[in-house]
């Protein structure tokens, strides 16, 4: 199978079990599924989906030299997110935690193709299911993982020009994800702080990602959706539901989050508050056979910090609804 990925290039996958993961019907509805949590006509920048992120994250383990039972852990480690991939955090569970989709893993894959697909191949469920055993896919923040990489290196608000650089000096030592230089360190953590700062915690954009919810939420709560449509259907089968509703309160969502969004900051009286979840990183990398980390660079520590405080402070406005 050849895959056309918008990081690596053109990637051959000649595993038989990798291929028909790949085309299960549980990965294919990952196209589906908007990697930013709402579709891009509710979000204002273009999203890349959560299949085209677990291959992505595969593939990555492919270069870094996995295991096939890492990379499998890889490609299904997002398989079980709901419809609007974080969002349903805010629907269902926690959104400054998002760990429904870590959650309910387990249960959601047991009940799709995908054991049956491994143990055709003669891969045991078991030595595949638990990501954190698998130390280049998954790290706790704030250590560099596939994951990661992942998802930062194919973000909106990446600098493209970085990626070579990133990807030129991205290896592993000793069962762990480091950098070549400190140069390259630097670039991936400067990166993925920008993007938390421009991007996963944009005052606007979690605005948008909060009006959805509430509309989900709505819709749930009224029955014109179920919670086993989130976790079967895509994000366009499920706006389609939203459009089609006949409640007064979701088409006025709906037309706000299709336009120009006009709020204002409130402290004292807003109708959406909330904290995003922090994202940092702490790359390690190599100087001179040694592994340093990029926190002891204190011109990082202080971008570290200065993100984290516009993070602390939140999301308190007002809007019209």
């Amino acid at each position: 199978m050849r895959i056309d990925d918008s990081v690596y290039g053109s990637v051959f996958v000649t595993e038989s079990v990798l291929v028909e993961l790949i085309e299960s019907d549980a990965l294919q509805r990952l196209r589906g599924i908007g990697q930013y949590g709402a579709p891009d006509e509710f979000y204002g920048i273009p999203n890349f989906n959560r299949f085209e992120h677990c291959v992505g994250v595969m593939i990555l383990l492919q270069r870094l030299g996995a295991s096939l039972e890492e990379q499998i852990s890889g490609l299904l480690h997002d398989v079980s997110h709901t419809a609007f991939s974080h969002t349903g955090d805010w629907v269902l569970g926690d959104q400054e935690k998002e760990e429904l989709q870590d959650k309910n893993h387990r249960k959601f894959i047991l009940e799709t193709e995908i054991p049956k697909i491994l143990s055709k191949h003669g891969i045991d469920f078991e030595a595949v299911i638990d990501t954190k055993k698998f130390t280049i896919l998954e790290r706790d923040a704030p250590f560099v993982c596939a994951d990661r990489v992942d998802y930062c290196l194919k973000d909106y608000y990446m600098d493209k020009n970085d990626i070579k650089i990133i990807l030129d000096s991205i290896l592993v030592r000793d069962g762990r994800i480091v950098f070549a230089s400190k140069e390259a360190a630097e670039a991936f953590g400067r990166n993925f702080m920008k993007c938390q700062k421009e991007h996963w915690q944009n005052i606007e954009f979690n605005v948008r990602t909060a009006l959805l919810s509430k509309a989900l939420q709505t819709a749930l709560r009224k029955g014109i959706i179920t919670v086993d449509e989130l976790y079967k259907e895509d994000d366009d089968y499920n706006v389609m539901k939203l459009r089609e509703s006949e409640d007064p309160e979701i088409p006025r969502i709906i037309e706000l989050l299709s336009g120009k969004l006009d709020y204002e900051w409130d402290e004292t009286n807003p109708n959406i508050r909330l904290r995003k979840k922090f994202r940092w990183i702490d790359p390690e990398y190599l100087n001179a056979g040694e592994v340093h980390r990029l926190s002891e660079d204190p011109n990082y520590n202080a971008l570290v910090e200065e993100v984290r405080k516009l993070n602390e402070r939140g999301v308190s406005v007002r809007i019209a609804i």
